[in-house]
């Protein structure tokens, strides 16, 4: 039997209980955030495929799903990281995924619109201003791995609505 705090060390990319434990799979954004080079990249792509659906709800439904990934997202990130014994293990992305989905919220159709609103919420996210980079070091646990990533996809959302409003 093999020790998954031991198989993180070795590849701290990919634990192999992402591969058998249900949250650890959710929380490793379906198994993206295991890919070696830029985890969070991939995981806010792994958000693109749920749009679809996403959109389908009206605008008050898509916010209470936001709500609800957000505040499901609080407990699965910090139940996982203590399952794997780290503050905030590079993988775990649902984070971004729930901050590419406030980007979008109430995108107007096209696929440039999604291209934008992943560039900034990238750049917002790897970057992180203030004070996005004041949350990211001080708060900690599930809320502390979530925070950044839904401040910077308000951050995202603001601009890109402002975009929106600018081009219409």
């Amino acid at each position: 039997m093999t020790d998954p705090v031991l198989d993180q060390a070795a590849d701290p990319a990919a634990p192999c209980t992402v591969w058998n434990n249900p949250w650890h799979f959710l929380a490793f954004g379906c198994g993206s955030g295991t890919l070696p080079k830029a985890p969070g990249t991939w995981g806010s792509l792994m958000a693109l495929p749920f749009l679809p659906l996403l959109q389908l709800l009206p605008t008050w439904g898509y916010g209470v799903m936001l709500v609800v990934t957000s505040l499901f997202g609080f407990w699965l990130c910090g139940r996982v990281a203590r399952d794997l014994g780290v503050h905030d293990h590079e993988g775990i992305v649902w984070d971004e995924m729930v901050g590419m989905w406030i980007t979008l919220w109430m995108v107007p159709a096209g696929w440039y619109w999604l291209v934008l609103g992943f560039l900034i919420f990238r750049v917002l996210d790897i970057l992180k201003p203030w004070p996005i980079s004041w949350l990211d070091k001080n708060v900690h646990g599930g809320v502390g791995i979530m925070i950044d990533d839904v401040l910077a996809g308000v951050f995202a959302w603001l601009a890109l609505q402002a975009i929106v409003i600018a081009v219409a």
